[in-house]
């Protein structure tokens, strides 16, 4: 386990040759966020930065806060990255948001270096289903993230082929999953704030493996931070909101700030290698500890799974990328 110091002296020696693009859905808060900070301040500005989110003051002020870049500003071309700071509005809630959002990412971008995917939402709420009939805590933790995995695939392995890194962070909580319920995919049968809560980390260790075996020069992560003191109760039901400060108050000394996770979770995105990692909040690889994604035909059950969910919500006949960028939004620096 890297202490809080080496972890930033790791990062600060971070240098690469190349002007690395970055990926943050989920950056204009909590953990997604202080990744954000943690990366714009190692590499000094000099790298292209996308915050995927819903508000844009809340990215416009994070964006101020990076160091500025000394290299070259922005142009239209996506033949080359260009070091500049941008923010693409997208609730990531609906699946046509984050088509729109790909859509529009793959036409800006030449390549993807790290994708970093950390949206969430707490609360003990029954099913809540969106206006595609996907549970909302589902979509923010799994749907949009296997879907963001899967349409930025080619930007990430562009960047690999050109010897570079091609990473890909999911933020949830490895190694406290219980095993997949092939019954229910998807929790529309039975679902209860509590079986997502088990499910959820299962999904996402499944998603992992099932693209590292895709894409095996890419490095797909999927990461428990361990208790961080972010503002995820305040935005929630007026009770939790009451109960934050007394939350962090008797949590603090078993909690880290935002800017010491982002820090450790930074250390841990840049050390891993390719293929799939499980990690703790210190960024310790805890192997395949509390894996229960079941067999290879399990995992495969919840790829089509979700393929299948994707096209319903899409109203397709085939999981296409969309080809026009209606719907998203994005602002520069």
């Amino acid at each position: 386990m890297p202490s809080l110091s080496a972890a930033r002296a790791a990062n600060a020696r971070f240098s690469p040759s190349y002007l690395p693009v970055a990926v943050f859905v989920g950056g204009t808060s909590g953990i997604g966020k202080a990744i954000a900070q943690a990366f714009a301040r190692h590499t000094r500005g000099n790298a292209r930065i996308v915050l995927v989110g819903r508000s844009k003051a809340a990215a416009d002020a994070i964006i101020a806060s990076f160091p500025k870049p000394a290299c070259s500003p922005a142009s239209s071309s996506t033949a080359e990255p260009s070091a500049n700071h941008e923010f693409v509005a997208c609730d990531v809630t609906l699946m046509k948001n984050v088509d729109a959002a790909t859509s529009l990412l793959r036409t800006r971008l030449p390549k993807v270096n790290y994708l970093v995917m950390s949206p969430g939402i707490f609360d003990l709420k029954g099913r809540d289903e969106t206006e595609e009939g996907i549970d909302r805590r589902l979509s923010l933790e799994y749907y949009a993230r296997w879907k963001f995995t899967r349409d930025l695939a080619p930007l990430l392995q562009r960047a690999r082929d050109a010897g570079e890194d091609g990473k890909v962070v999911t933020v949830n909580a490895a190694g406290s999953g219980q095993p997949l319920d092939e019954t229910d995919f998807g929790l529309k049968k039975s679902y209860s704030a509590m079986k997502a809560f088990a499910q959820l980390p299962t999904y996402n260790d499944a998603m992992i493996i099932s693209f590292a075996e895709r894409h095996p020069d890419i490095s797909f992560v999927h990461v428990h931070p361990g208790l961080v003191r972010t503002p995820v109760l305040a935005r929630t039901h007026w009770i939790w909101r009451a109960l934050n400060p007394l939350v962090t108050v008797a949590l603090y000394p078993f909690s880290v700030s935002e800017e010491e996770s982002g820090e450790l979770l930074l250390n841990a995105l840049l050390k891993t290698g390719k293929g799939y990692s499980r990690l703790n909040g210190e960024g310790d690889d805890i192997g395949d500890k509390g894996l229960n994604v079941g067999s290879t035909d399990v995992r495969r059950g919840l790829w089509e799974h979700t393929e299948e969910t994707l096209l319903v919500a899409l109203g397709k006949s085939r999981l296409e990328r969309a080809t026009s960028p209606e719907g998203s939004a994005v602002e520069s620096t």
